[in-house]
């Protein structure tokens, strides 16, 4: 029988929500990771693995891992370090496993990469050395890389997302990149600037679950798909509350589904709009939404979700999961149809994924 995990980085520390294949009784975990700010925790599905990457500039940062569903954990942070004289990397931001090594995006954006299971970390500097780095501004969050995909059938193939650099793209393991950010607006740039090289600030980027390699990028300004890899981007903004929101994702095997939480501006308070939930659903690769409120809370629903902190799973049909920032964490067992609420009064949920092993 299958066991449905769901991991969760907060601002104190990773929880974990354990069901059955069912997905109706939820056992929650935690917090684990010494209460350390951890702001992505992946699963490894093959050897049941978790990882958890963290800290911040008084902890410094680090990468948790537990081999027993988080009864123990131990973590390192030998090698997450730039060359004297550059600023010290403050927090691990994303994680990414690939066939070979475990990847981790950190703060200020750079990439790093463990060939030991996290034991040891080696920097992959190309993006440091990108020709446009001194020119990179951060995000209201810092100069962050919080979206880290590797190509599932070559991974010297590898995207990222920095706010507010924007799209890169690597296809020799990271030591040149590209970036890839045509057909993105940055509205915040006088109007003549306003489709610029790099710059822009996006907020989460995900790859389709069918193996197409189509890229979704929820941004500051609008909501974008690729089907060249991110060589360029089309709107598909069309049909959606609003242009504006932080998470996005992929269903786990039809690549024209994808989840969106809009909320209602940049500069209007960035919570649900109309104060009513919804989680907004493409079929058709972002021709049409439909907004899906059955079973979320439709009165006065004033908070936010964040840019990592919605994921699916690969059930059948598959389950959709998002948390909030004031701590609370909803479900949907049917892909979207209906929610419910699962975990309430847990910190600021800053991530959210899956993992599905056998018993």
């Amino acid at each position: 029988m299958a066991k449905v995990l769901v991991l969760l980085g907060t601002k104190k520390g990773a929880f974990i929500l354990q069901a059955d294949e069912n997905r109706s009784n939820w056992r929650l975990s935690g917090p684990h990771c010494d209460t350390w700010p951890i702001q992505h925790v992946i699963g490894d599905e093959e050897t049941g693995v978790i990882y958890g990457g963290g800290g911040n500039e008084w902890f410094g940062p680090a990468v948790w891992r537990s081999e027993d569903t988080g009864s123990s954990w131990r973590h390192s942070s030998q090698g997450l370090a730039y060359p004297e004289g550059k600023d010290p990397v403050k927090s691990v931001w994303s994680l990414a496993r690939g066939q070979d090594a475990l990847y981790a995006g950190v703060e200020p954006a750079g990439l790093f990469k463990s060939t030991d299971d996290g034991q040891t970390w080696e920097h992959i500097d190309g993006l440091q050395n990108h020709p446009t780095r001194e020119r990179w501004m951060p995000g209201g969050a810092g100069l962050i890389l919080h979206s880290l995909l590797i190509d599932r059938k070559d991974e010297s193939a590898i995207w990222v997302g920095i706010s507010a650099a924007g799209v890169f793209h690597s296809s020799d393991g990271g030591k040149s990149w590209d970036a890839r950010n045509r057909g993105t607006r940055a509205d915040f740039l006088p109007e003549d600037q306003r489709y610029p090289e790099f710059g822009q600030c996006v907020h989460s980027l995900v790859m389709a679950g069918d193996g197409s390699g189509r890229l979704y990028q929820q941004n500051h300004c609008g909501m974008y798909r690729s089907d060249d890899g991110g060589l360029k981007w089309e709107s598909i903004e069309d049909g959606l509350p609003s242009s504006f929101g932080f998470p996005a994702a992929s269903h786990p095997r039809d690549g024209e589904t994808l989840y969106l939480i809009p909320l209602n501006g940049d500069s209007a308070g960035r919570y649900m709009p109309d104060g009513k939930a919804a989680v907004w659903r493409t079929r058709d690769g972002g021709q049409s939404w439909q907004d899906l409120r059955a079973g979320l809370p439709q009165d006065n629903v004033f908070f936010n979700v964040l840019r990592q902190a919605m994921a699916t799973d690969r059930m059948d049909p598959a389950g959709v999961y998002f948390g909030t920032a004031s701590g609370a964490l909803y479900a949907s067992a049917d892909e979207g149809d209906s929610w419910t609420l699962i975990a309430e009064h847990l910190p600021s949920i800053l991530s959210v994924e899956t993992m599905v092993v056998n018993d």
